[in-house]
Parts: C-alpha cells; sequence; structure tokens
C-alpha cells in the first residue's frame, strides 16, 4: 500500500512545519546527540566523503559526520532548528553546508552523496515514497544510507500514538512509526538496496519523575506543544494523565525514581547498487 494520493501533501507540510517549530525541538534533539555518532560509526562514514542529513533538526547526525572530516549538508524544513545547528556547530569550530528544503523535492543533483543520513525526522514525511526516492536519487551508486527510526511499540511510538488519539493526524497520511519496521523498509527501499542491516537499540530517556518528563515534552516537543493548544482543559488533562501513566508504565526504575526509560529504534544501514 502505497501514501494516498489524494492527501494535500503541502497543506500537511504546512501543518507539520507549524508543529516542529512550535516550543524548541533542539532543547530535545541535543540530548540524543548519542544516536547520530552510532550511526555514523555503523555507516562508517569515510573522512573528506561528502554526506547529507535529511530532517537534520538541529544537527546531530550532522555534527557526528562533520567529525569525522566528512563535508556535510544539512536540509530541514524548520529555518529556527537549522539556526541552531549552525551554532552548535560554530562552538565546534565545523563548517555545514544548511539550508531550507523540502524532503519530498530536494534541490540537488543526482547521485551527489556518499552517505545519506537521517535521525528521527524523515519518518514525518507526509509522501514517504517521494522521500525514499529522493533520498536514493541524490546518494551516489554504491552509496550507503543510514536511518534511525523508532519502532512502533517504543516508548516514543507509544507517545506519538497517545498524541494522536487527541490531536489525530490528516486522514490518509501513513503513520511514521511504520518507519520502524523492517516490512516498510524494503517496500520503500527494496528496488535500490543489495543490502539491508537493521540492528534494535534503544535510547534511554532519564528525567526526575514523569510529571517532570512530561512537562519539558510539552514546553518543548512541538507536536505535544500544539496537541495540548489544541485542548481545552479537560482534554488537556486527559492527555497529560495519559502521558504519565505511560511514562511511568515505560520507567525500567519500575515505581522509583528518577525515570529511566528505554526506547527502541532501528539502525538501519542500506547498501544501494554500484548502478
Amino acid at each position: 500500500m502505497t501514501t494516498d494520493t489524494t492527501v494535500d501533501t503541502d497543506a500537511v507540510k504546512q501543518r507539520q512545519q507549524g508543529a516542529w517549530s512550535a516550543g524548541d525541538y533542539s532543547v530535545l534533539g541535543v540530548t540524543l546527540q548519542i544516536v547520530g555518532e552510532s550511526l555514523c560509526e555503523s555507516v562508517d562514514v569515510a573522512a573528506g566523503s561528502q554526506v547529507l542529513d535529511v530532517a537534520a533538526g538541529n544537527g546531530n547526525a550532522t555534527l557526528a559526520a562533520a567529525r569525522r572530516g566528512c563535508e556535510v549538508t544539512a536540509i530541514d524544513y524548520v529555518p529556527e532548528l537549522l539556526e541552531r545547528l549552525q551554532q552548535r556547530a560554530a562552538a565546534d569550530g565545523l563548517t555545514i553546508d544548511a539550508h531550507t528544503g523540502d524532503i519530498e523535492a530536494l534541490d540537488l543533483p543526482d547521485d551527489t552523496f556518499d552517505t545519506v543520513l537521517s535521525t528521527f525526522g524523515i519518518p514525518f514525511t507526509p509522501n514517504q515514497e517521494a522521500a525514499a526516492a529522493e533520498v536514493v536519487r541524490v546518494c551516489r551508486p554504491g552509496g550507503r544510507i543510514g536511518l534511525a527510526n523508532w519502532t512502533p511499540e517504543s516508548f516514543i511510538g507509544q507517545m506519538v500514538r497517545t498524541i494522536g488519539q487527541y490531536a489525530p493526524p490528516p486522514p490518509g497520511v501513513r503513520s511514521p512509526l511504520e518507519w520502524g519496521t523492517e516490512e516498510r523498509l524494503r517496500e520503500l527501499f527494496g528496488d535500490h538496496l543489495v543490502d539491508l542491516s537493521i540492528i534494535e537499540r534503544d535510547f534511554v530517556f532519564r528525567y526526575r519523575s514523569p510529571g517532570h518528563l512530561v512537562d519539558v515534552f510539552r514546553t518543548y516537543y512541538g507536536p505535544m506543544v500544539t496537541a495540548f493548544e489544541r485542548l481545552d482543559d479537560d482534554g488537556g488533562a486527559a492527555l497529560e494523565s495519559d502521558l504519565v501513566d505511560l511514562a511511568t508504565r515505560f520507567n525500567s526504575n519500575g515505581a522509583d525514581e528518577p525515570l529511566r526509560i528505554p526506547s527502541t529504534y532501528l539502525e538501519v544501514v542500506i547498501d544501494t547498487p554500484l548502478a
């Protein structure tokens, strides 16, 4: 099954851009830096190679590749996040080519990059097939694609679903959580890979309490910020209660605090054909 062609993807992207611009995702994003470091090691980026980070956010994979001597281009549709990326790059003495762009229609030549990366960003594109095709198009023959995608049953996967119960996604748009399954990855990239390597990893969220986690996310995580804004007092209280319950349930410390919440994601490495 492919994306519903009747969906107004431009309108969806405009809505998404507004959501991700709300709050300040970079506050949360920077805590995920270890994911970008791990992905660059698994993809085995080479110093001097051309790397593209799509849906780059505030640049975890971008900076990880740049620190390894790569020439990195970063693209996202939220300018504020790219500004944060450039601030981080400047602090590390790194030079990044970062610009606003549409993942589904990259303004880049064919066969340009040795490696294309994305950590938790590309799954949110409304036209998944178009995004996957663009990633393949700009990756040179024999290059690699590296992705980090939350799984449906992970803590973040369940958080996305919980938010969706109160602020439903646009009809006809496939769930971003499908990118966290091997089946969907093979549907999207099956004709453009010679090898697919998938490793399940956990990123551990650490907060003082379930309430602390929810407070941080509802302040900085754009989709949650906008969900609470659209709800009345009763709806907001119900969503907060469900999120606190979710964090409590996933706490690997049981009923004890502080929280330690592993959230599973797929670390994906795709080898593309030579021709």
